[in-house]
């Protein structure tokens, strides 16, 4: 999935830069009508969207989505009617009163200057995917997508160049087939290419807390021996659990407290798929990563700490957790 998503987002950034355009046809795709499927097309670039934003959808939405997924079903669906309201509130606006719409920019040559700069956006999501595989699947996996990303690129150029010579009324029908082959050439073994593997070293291996792989026997055994567990659910592919650890969690000030007060550190790791952190975050009512647990000393029940941490709010965790021998 990673893999793909990344290829699909390289093609969006070099149609962006107008490398090729989606031809009429494919823009029609699912338009409003009711003998092709009302809201179709709407339906498919939502479902784009979602499967490139939710894996990590704190600090905002997960909360939210987290208590939903525990609440009957009534609830939930009146919690992700109200997500769906917030979403689509823009566009409606403008849809129910015209009038809004004289305060957006007219159109004009802008319009393609800003499309080309929106590519540089998608190359960024490109490489943070690439580097998400990498954690995932090691060197092999890497070169492997790196080889189909050059393919799906010169793909992308044949295609653009075929559609200039249609619209100049010369041949083209060869260069769509070279472009169709190549594309299922580089899909179809994808799956079957890229497996797990070892991951590259990261910063946390070159780190010098001494962390503990978490599952839930180790906390079981480790609870109430009097020293405070602190449990950072993580994963590479979490942008804000990457934030946190950069400006809270590898701090001077967080290192010296989990000294100070001989607090276990435990990292339970989902960039690869964990049914384990799953099960953990359902418990404790999490939508998404980053989610971070203190137990303390006595065995008590854990504090669930903010998903956006500052080095102040885990060190206060640590000295409470501590202190409740």
């Amino acid at each position: 999935m990673i893999a793909l998503l990344s290829l699909v987002i390289l093609a969006a950034a070099l149609n962006l830069l107008g490398v090729f355009e989606v031809g009429l046809s494919v823009q029609r795709v699912g338009s409003v009508e009711i003998n092709r499927g009302a809201f179709l097309r709407s339906a498919l670039t939502g479902v784009l969207a979602i499967l490139v934003a939710t894996p990590c959808a704190a600090p905002f939405m997960a909360s939210a989505i987290g208590y939903a997924l525990v609440q009957p079903p009534a609830v939930a669906l009146v919690i992700f009617f109200a997500l769906a309201l917030g979403f689509a509130a823009p566009f409606t606006l403008i849809s129910l009163f015209p009038q809004l719409a004289r305060f957006l920019p007219r159109p004009g040559a802008w319009m393609d200057v800003l499309k080309r700069g929106l590519a540089f956006p998608m190359f960024g999501a490109y490489a943070w995917l690439v580097w998400v595989l990498a954690q995932q699947a090691g060197s092999a996996a890497l070169a492997t997508l790196l080889a189909a990303s050059v393919v799906v690129a010169f793909a992308g150029w044949l295609y653009g160049m075929a559609q200039h010579r249609r619209f100049a009324g010369k041949g083209h029908k060869v260069l769509f087939a070279v472009t169709a082959v190549l594309v299922i050439a580089v899909l179809a073994p994808l799956p079957q290419l890229i497996q797990p593997g070892a991951a590259l070293a990261g910063d946390q291996v070159a780190s010098q807390l001494t962390k503990e792989k978490w599952t839930p026997q180790a906390v079981a055994s480790q609870r109430g021996h009097g020293k405070a567990i602190f449990v950072d659910f993580t994963a590479s592919w979490c942008i804000t659990c990457q934030v946190n650890e950069k400006t809270s969690l590898s701090t001077q000030a967080v290192k010296d407290a989990l000294a100070k007060t001989g607090t276990v550190y435990m990292v339970a790791d989902s960039t690869k798929f964990n049914p384990d952190v799953d099960d953990a975050m359902s418990e404790f009512g999490q939508g998404g990563l980053p989610m971070y647990l203190v137990y303390p000393a006595d065995g008590g029940p854990p504090k669930v700490l903010p998903q956006v941490l500052t080095p102040s709010i885990v060190v206060n965790a640590l000295q409470a957790a501590s202190t409740k021998a």
